[in-house]
């Protein structure tokens, strides 16, 4: 059986509502939105917003001050910005990371949360890779073994915030994601409080034109 309305069509099988059926398309789940106009998800964005922001600032900072000292662009003689070793490349490229960072702080939400995830991912891996290439002539982003430690000390720092409320076994049910993941729970009508019984039988009697029984005996 289904139903229609101007909202969309819901669908009502055997094993009951099944939610709009909009939110699917070609059998995969829509892509979450955080509503911030919703106390929880606000919260999720703005977690999402500061990491995103204070992540963008050490490392458009780092940049900016690497720049100052006018290192050469491959330059790899071991010049150092608040303790790590850097050359213009190095700068430009922490620049350029930092203001991507910022962009996902403005846009926040959903947006912010896997920005940070992917780019927490991409410092880990750069960290290794620089790991391997620290005593060889590949290594021309001047990287040292403090620069390998800041760079996933960046990119756990990302991770974390990008997951966060995000990748966890104990959602609660009205977190985005978990409403994401079970759209049939998430649109199940929440049973109303109190003898509901009673109250559709009720009803059915102020349908029939009969008075309600109060459950009370005669006057």
């Amino acid at each position: 059986m289904a139903t229609t309305g101007a909202t969309g069509t819901t669908k009502v099988g055997p094993h009951g509502l099944h939610g709009p059926s909009n939110l699917f398309r070609g059998g995969k789940l829509r892509h979450t939105r955080l509503d911030e106009h919703l106390p929880i998800d606000h919260r999720l964005s703005k977690v999402y917003r500061i990491g995103a922001g204070l992540m963008g600032l050490v490392l458009v900072a780092f940049g900016i001050l690497g720049l100052l000292d006018k290192i050469g662009f491959f330059d790899t003689g071991g010049a150092t910005v608040a303790g790590l070793n850097t050359n213009g490349a190095l700068s430009v490229l922490s620049i350029v990371v930092g203001v991507v960072l910022f962009g996902g702080m403005v846009i926040g939400g959903n947006f912010a949360s896997t920005l940070n995830i992917v780019l927490g991912v991409l410092f880990l891996l750069s960290g290794f890779a620089n790991l391997a290439l620290l005593q060889t002539d590949a290594n021309f982003l001047a990287f040292k073994i403090q620069n390998v430690l800041f760079s996933f000390v960046v990119g756990l720092l990302l991770v974390v915030f990008g997951m966060y409320g995000r990748v966890s076994g104990g959602l609660s049910h009205d977190n985005p994601y978990w409403r994401a993941r079970h759209p049939e729970a998430a649109h199940r009508p929440t049973p109303a409080p109190g003898p509901t019984a009673a109250r559709q039988a009720a009803v059915e009697q102020l349908r029939k034109g009969e008075e309600p029984e109060t459950g009370r005996a005669g006057a």
